[in-house]
């Protein structure tokens, strides 16, 4: 199959209704809010305050995003590193206030398909070093993964693949799942990991709010549940849910159709994951739904170190 129609049928995959019919995508005319606080007392458990925020958040195309006021968060959150997923912007065509954000170095890949896929990173200290991809020439291509050194961690931003409309690209994502899970590994030996990124996958039926629906549906696969379930198993945490493990109607994506968002209708595709040694060292991990600018609201991670 062809990347561009990829993209098509992963968007109209996530655009589905309850009885799976495909609607046409309205106009998204909002912009992030303004008036939204960002202040946190959150500490550890031993009651360490936060020193580190790292935000995550699929932006639908990066040059959109742009014009929705998405760099107004490099302000009001003024986060240490930002990550943003589905750019869908080759980096010579990347707008330049996109490029040189004020007080943060930039890295980007994107994908050999214009207008698809593709993964960016801002952080304010330079990491010790930054690699792209994981050594795998066919999800490489897609440019799915940053990888960046810190002292006292590795941070590491993805766009999983989409296991697409009718599980067209499901053996991809079967194959991606053991190679990522084999890059985390192999960091983790080194360094503790932070892990962040459009997932792709609602773990449990929890993180959806129609999980009977869609159990045969991209997203909610058995076999992608049970993936992420094995990277769980290897030494990570789900920083959300091991704050949060029973609370409801914590959604990071609405479809655009059917006034999803403002009924809470949704899925939480979008994850920090932790190595779990890191866990003593969680503050907290922030959903901010009251954001708007793409289909998917920016999650915010609070650590300290």
């Amino acid at each position: 199959m062809a990347p561009k129609r990829k993209q098509k049928e992963d968007r109209e995959d996530k655009n589905k209704t309850k009885k799976g019919k495909v609607e046409e995508k309205p106009e998204e005319t909002k912009k992030v809010d303004g008036e939204d606080d960002f202040s946190s007392d959150a500490t550890t458990k031993d009651g360490k305050k936060w020193n580190l925020k790292v935000l995550s958040w699929n932006v639908d195309g990066l040059r959109a995003w742009l014009k929705k006021d998405g760099l107004s968060m490099f302000e009001k959150e003024s986060p240490d590193i930002v990550c943003l997923q589905e750019t869908k912007c080759s980096e010579v065509k990347l707008p330049p206030e996109a490029k040189t954000v004020e007080g943060y170095h930039s890295y980007f890949i994107s994908a050999k398909t214009e207008g698809y896929s593709g993964v960016a990173l801002y952080s304010k200290e330079k990491p010790i070093d930054v690699t792209y991809g994981f050594g795998d020439a066919t999800h490489d291509d897609e440019g799915r993964v940053i990888t960046a050194e810190f002292p006292n961690f590795y941070l590491v931003t993805t766009y999983v693949p989409n296991a697409g409309r009718k599980l067209v690209t499901l053996d991809k994502r079967m194959d991606w799942d053991p190679k990522f899970r084999k890059h985390l590994k192999d960091l983790d030996a080194k360094k503790p990991v932070i892990m962040c990124g459009d997932l792709n996958v609602a773990h449990s039926e929890i993180d959806l709010a129609n999980p009977k629906s869609n159990k045969k549906n991209a997203g909610f696969t058995q076999e992608e549940r049970d993936g992420f379930t094995k990277l769980l198993s290897t030494g990570f945490v789900d920083s959300f849910r091991q704050l949060y493990p029973k609370k409801e109607k914590q959604y990071t994506f609405w479809t655009y159709i059917g006034n999803c968002r403002a009924k809470n209708v949704g899925w939480r595709l979008d994850y920090f994951v932790l190595s779990k040694r890191l866990v003593p060292q969680l503050c907290d991990n922030l959903i901010r739904t009251s954001l708007y600018g793409s289909d998917h609201c920016p999650i915010t991670l609070l650590m300290h170190f």
